[in-house]
């Protein structure tokens, strides 16, 4: 995602311009909304908001153990299958 910002706008001029800001994220780039001169927020299009969080194959947590040196070492873990224990809160 790019971190250049096309344009700089205040609330009052992006909620009157709704519009034309949607239009300038996806046309030219992330742009920036400031609210009291310091920037709050960033809006993007939806293809860049995709990509940037999109997650990178393998990063389930399944895969992390199925990728774990002990998946195949034949570790068998025995537990009691009766009914659940009493636990008091």
């Amino acid at each position: 995602m790019t971190t250049q910002h096309a344009i700089t706008w205040g609330v009052a001029e992006a909620k009157n311009r709704f519009s034309e800001l949607i239009e300038r994220a996806r046309r030219e780039g992330p742009q920036t909304i400031t609210r009291h001169g310091k920037s709050a927020v960033v809006v993007v299009d939806a293809a860049t908001w995709q990509q940037a969080t999109a997650r990178p194959p393998g990063d389930r947590f399944v895969d992390f153990l199925l990728a774990s040196p002990l998946s195949n070492s034949g570790l068998k873990i025995d537990r009691p299958r009766d009914s659940l224990r009493t636990v008091e809160l």
